[in-house]
């Protein structure tokens, strides 16, 4: 036999049937045993993982590619910060003083409005203050917030004490609106503890907190505000969301660490949720709580506590059938969406409308909220800005006005804003050609966040996000840093407003800064592109007409705008609406769906300045 032929290998001895089953039992235990390990390690990564900030987890992030545009079609707009020319002195207290309270690191909010209907936009900025425990608390004068008067020119006076809001509470957000129709803006603000609602006597603001009924529960944490007719009986009625359950004892309890050592700021996952309050505007200057008759108070099936962990909120008419829809943004748990039916009741539809989770089933860190038809159609977009190393979502309709579909990705949001953590966007015409952008005010929770994510800094720069188009290869183009002036300086931003503050016709912007001075900014574009604003004035709806959708006509495009003051995070926009024409010379019509459903159409109207609109009556 040469070495090229094969041997004849032997044949094992056949095992007997009693040994063929001791192997497979010893197999089957084998595997048991190790699905069981695999399932124990599974336990225990996901109890660590619930049990600790989000950013303690170190994994290398990959991010999608983000789509280019010839730096040549980005419109050339600057922004200049005039906030200490201005004469914004304010400095936002959070109170902190190390322990590491969640409370401290989320506020707050500001509003744009004319509080003394003079025709130009006043500032307020809602501040915290220091807790009862620390000696600050005793030995100086407590925080308020500040309202600042426009005097034009980019000067802007304290009138705080003046108008009677020197008050000192733990603020977060604010809801600016005419509850009573008497002409003038009250204002509500959300605080960790009670709430307070200020009426508008002309030249100062009044507490009617207690005899309004709206102060809210002792121990209850609210954020997100708004002003909005639900019923259409012609009174604001107002939505607050309540965040978790939280208290400083509890927090202090748990070990919320980044590094394993030093103390972090606990995540939401750590508390109990919280129900909504919708107090219904009883038209005497009183208001009664009507959230859990009304179908708000969304609850576990299986323990009836509350899921919603709610920041921010968004009124708007989803299906045009003239009635108010509420989207609310609930960080760590699915978005809620709560469609109106005939100002009867709410019906939760978040999960059916495809607005509850992402594309992957999954619940995000969301903070601020916007809606608006974005292109020259009906479609429309539901903009949500989410925790670090999570895109920014941006729903959108699919035909039927209640089904959405998340495009962030595909519109070229997603990839380009995954890294920052985002609380306020909006979406605004910066640059006044008729499209809608998107601005977003980001910040970190942590200031130290960067010694273990390397991707994370604590101050972030706002964001915009040019418009290009629907036929672009990106619809939304990030805006260099080189082309924004000083828009794009890092900060630890938080809530944010737009309005034009110097009657030019573009929109300026506010943003504040959890712990620090706001950045007011000055838009300074020169790009000749014509414009229109509307004032609108309800006479058989509220006086404020929130909720009004208007439909602009020109040069053979329809812009679409709504009447809605609350955007962004913890924050109000101005009630004006401004309408980019870029080149368009003239307007054909507009015509105005009031809230309630009257029509009324307008035209002859000049460009180029504002127009105040009353309603019809019949």
């Amino acid at each position: 036999m040469n070495d090229l032929t094969p041997s004849t290998p032997k044949r094992p001895r056949r095992k007997t049937l009693r040994e063929q089953r001791v192997a497979r039992a010893i197999r089957r235990s084998l595997l048991v045993g190790a699905l069981g390990a695999v399932f124990a390690a599974a336990f225990a990564v996901w109890v660590n993982w619930s049990a600790r900030p989000r950013d303690n987890i170190q994994a290398e992030l990959i991010l999608p590619d983000v789509r280019q545009i010839d730096r040549e079609e980005l419109p050339s707009v600057t922004f200049a910060d005039v906030t200490r020319e201005a004469g914004i002195t304010f400095v936002h207290q959070n109170g902190a003083t190390g322990q590491k309270l969640l409370p401290e690191t989320m506020g707050s909010g500001c509003a744009l409005a004319d509080f003394d209907q003079d025709g130009d936009q006043d500032l307020l900025l809602i501040n915290s203050t220091y807790w009862p425990s620390d000696p600050r608390s005793k030995d100086r004068s407590p925080p308020t917030m500040a309202v600042y008067r426009n005097d034009t020119n980019w000067q802007f006076v304290d009138v705080t004490k003046e108008v009677g809001l020197d008050v000192s509470f733990y603020g977060m957000g604010a809801a600016v609106g005419d509850m009573d129709n008497d002409g003038d803006l009250d204002l509500f603000v959300s605080a960790v503890g009670a709430n307070h609602l200020f009426r508008n006597d002309g030249k100062t603001f009044t507490d009617i907190t207690q005899e309004a009924g709206v102060s809210g529960a002792d121990n209850q944490w609210s954020s997100g505000c708004a002003w909005f007719d639900f019923n259409n009986d012609h009174l604001l009625d107002l939505f607050v969301c309540n965040y978790i359950q939280w208290s400083r004892e509890h927090d202090l309890a748990q070990d919320f660490t980044l590094d394993g050592s030093s103390r972090a700021y606990g995540p939401p996952v750590a508390f109990g949720g919280a129900f909504p309050y919708l107090y219904r505007n009883n038209g005497d200057g009183t208001f009664t709580e009507v959230s859990k008759e009304m179908g708000l108070q969304i609850a576990n099936s299986d323990t009836d506590v509350a899921i919603g962990k709610s920041l921010g909120l968004a009124p708007i008419d989803l299906d045009r059938d003239g009635w108010m829809d509420i989207i609310v943004a609930n960080d760590t748990v699915q978005n809620f969406v709560f469609h109106n039916d005939h100002g009867e009741s709410f019906r939760e539809i978040g999960t059916e409308s495809g607005v509850a989770f992402d594309s992957r089933g999954r619940a995000r860190g969301a903070m601020g909220i916007d809606t608006a038809c974005f292109r020259d159609d009906e479609t429309t977009g539901i903009v949500i800005g989410n925790f670090a190393n999570e895109m920014t979502a941006l729903y959108v309709s699919m035909g039927d006005p209640l089904q959405f579909f998340d495009a962030a990705i595909t519109t070229g949001i997603g990839p380009a804003s995954r890294l920052e953590l985002t609380f306020g966007i909006f979406f605004w015409d910066y640059d006044l050609d008729g499209r809608l952008d998107l601005l977003a005010a980001n910040g970190h929770l942590e200031q130290n966040i960067q010694t273990v994510q390397e991707s994370q800094t604590y101050e972030q720069p706002p964001r915009i996000f040019w418009n290009a188009g629907p036929d672009q290869e990106s619809e939304f183009v990030r805006v260099p840093e080189d082309r924004c002036g000083d828009m794009c300086r890092p900060m630890v931003g938080r809530g944010s407003a737009f309005a034009d503050l110097d009657g030019d016709g573009d929109l300026d912007v506010l943003i504040t800064a959890n712990g620090h001075a706001p950045r007011l900014l000055r838009n300074d574009q020169q790009l000749g592109h014509h414009w229109i604003r509307l004032r609108l004035v309800g006479r058989r709806c509220n006086r404020d007409a929130i909720g009004a959708r208007i439909e602009l006509h020109a040069a053979g495009r329809v812009l679409r705008r709504t009447v809605m003051p609350t955007r962004s995070y913890l924050s109000q926009s101005e009630l004006p609406i401004t309408f980019g024409l870029a080149g368009a010379i003239s307007v054909d019509r507009i015509i105005i769906h009031w809230p309630g459903g009257a029509k009324q159409q307008v035209s002859d109207l000049t460009i180029d300045q504002l127009h105040v609109i009353q309603q019809e009556f019949e």
